[in-house]
């Protein structure tokens, strides 16, 4: 049986310089490479702004580490969890408990995308996918019962708290925003509603700032037009997935008016050279400057998170019953077709003495087709209520005198089904 773990590292454990040196540039080639090692049965990868994490479903947890290193990310400095602890943090992170903005929404569809990404790319696998399900399930649960999820429940709205806290209100003034994908359009919804002067949306793909600009009433303006709308702007906040600075040093010498600037850099890698920041009349805070909102964030939802963490226990309890049957279900699946392929066999065999004894009529055969499938059904419920309790108790040799026992021989399925199956294939 594999074993689940996780590898992270994210906003807790490091700056933003960081965060920026821990990512993996090409994460569908990364993950083919994880699923594809020895050893390893199922893999997921999930990568946002904030974090970098590695699950699998592994022989060795010190795989997991080392493929990391392999990467060129900071495997030493990266927490580890297995089994259960990793569990716990996979629900906990869905929650919103784990975010530099606890309790934001966004974390349930990056959590999402990150399975899909695996199961496109052939690394998701049985366990995997019952701990992310029950993961979104435990994350709904806690918005719907909980206050977990009030107030600024992003990133983006963070960031227009910040503006506000350093300026005062947003009324009247002009921004612009560079980046017109998930966290730009989050960053936008969020100034929409504070009576702006004008707001001006860049993007690489102009098509996307139209869209973007459109349902805001603002400009949408091309990415190297940047420069012309830096002049008018009271905020200019980024946040593009662009690897290299859109914003320089450069650009705002020349491009800046005479008014104070503020530039919020959300985007991760930077889009704002740091350098910036030391042009006079420019303010510049980057993604760590948003912990003091995360503080304050925290603070007044520590009632809240406690509710949280008591829902994490109550789902983290089921999902442990849930993958504890699953390792029994294997078993159960030979133990009824291997019976079943034996009633078959009898019953054509008696049918056909009976036929040369006189002969059924087909109401006869069908009574007694259904008589060997219901005395097959009540043999095997005992034995198949004692496995699945086997299971919850993880009596593994329980299983395996069950298999020895009927002769079942599928030690590929030992635990959830085609983890040594699908391991064996990549050693």
């Amino acid at each position: 049986m594999g074993i689940l773990c996780s590898l992270s590292i994210s906003h807790r454990q490091a700056d933003v310089d960081h965060m920026e040196h821990a990512r993996l540039a090409d994460p569908d080639a990364a993950i083919r490479r994880l699923a594809s090692r020895p050893g390893v049965a199922e893999a997921m990868l999930l990568q946002t702004c904030n974090r970098v994490e590695l699950y699998a479903v592994c022989d060795s947890p010190g795989s997991l580490r080392a493929f990391a290193a392999e990467e060129g990310l900071p495997a030493d400095s990266m927490s580890l969890h297995e089994e259960d602890a990793c569990l716990r943090r996979l629900l906990r992170l869905a929650c919103g408990l784990d975010s530099m903005i606890v309790g934001e929404d966004q974390i349930l569809g990056q959590l999402r995308a990150a399975l899909l990404h695996a199961e496109r790319h052939g690394a998701s696998g049985p366990l995997l996918s019952a701990a992310l399900l029950k993961a979104l399930e435990t994350g709904a649960r806690a918005r719907r019962e909980t206050g977990i999820s009030r107030g600024s429940v992003s990133i983006g709205s963070a960031a227009v708290d910040l503006a506000e806290q350093t300026l005062g209100a947003m009324q009247g003034r002009t921004i612009l925003v560079v980046g017109a994908g998930e966290m730009g359009t989050l960053v936008a919804n969020a100034l929409a509603a504070k009576g702006l002067r004008a707001i001006y949306v860049a993007n690489r793909t102009f098509e996307q700032a139209e869209k973007l600009a459109a349902s805001l009433r603002g400009t949408a303006v091309r990415l190297d037009r940047v420069a012309d709308y830096v002049a008018d702007a009271d905020v200019v906040i980024c946040a593009t997935g662009a690897p290299h600075y859109i914003i320089t040093r450069q650009l705002l010498e020349k491009s800046r008016g005479t008014n104070p600037l503020l530039v919020i850099d959300i985007a991760s890698p930077r889009n704002v050279d740091p350098a910036a920041g030391e042009v006079p009349g420019v303010t510049l805070y980057n993604i760590d400057s948003l912990r003091r909102i995360s503080e304050a964030n925290m603070e007044l939802r520590q009632q809240e998170a406690a509710k949280v963490e008591a829902i994490v226990d109550e789902e983290l309890a089921l999902l442990r019953r849930d993958l504890k049957r699953r390792a029994a279900d294997a078993t159960i699946r030979h133990l009824y077709q291997r019976t079943d392929e034996l009633r078959l066999s009898e019953l054509e065999r008696a049918i056909g003495r009976l036929s040369s004894a006189g002969g059924l009529s087909e109401r006869q055969v069908q009574i007694v087709s259904e008589f060997s499938a219901a005395l097959t059904s009540k043999i095997l419920a005992r034995p198949t209520r004692k496995l699945r309790l086997a299971a919850e108790r993880c009596d593994e040799q329980y299983l395996l005198t069950a298999q020895e026992l009927f002769d079942l021989q599928l030690e590929e399925e030992n635990g959830l089904p085609g983890h040594k199956a699908k391991a064996a294939k990549t050693e």
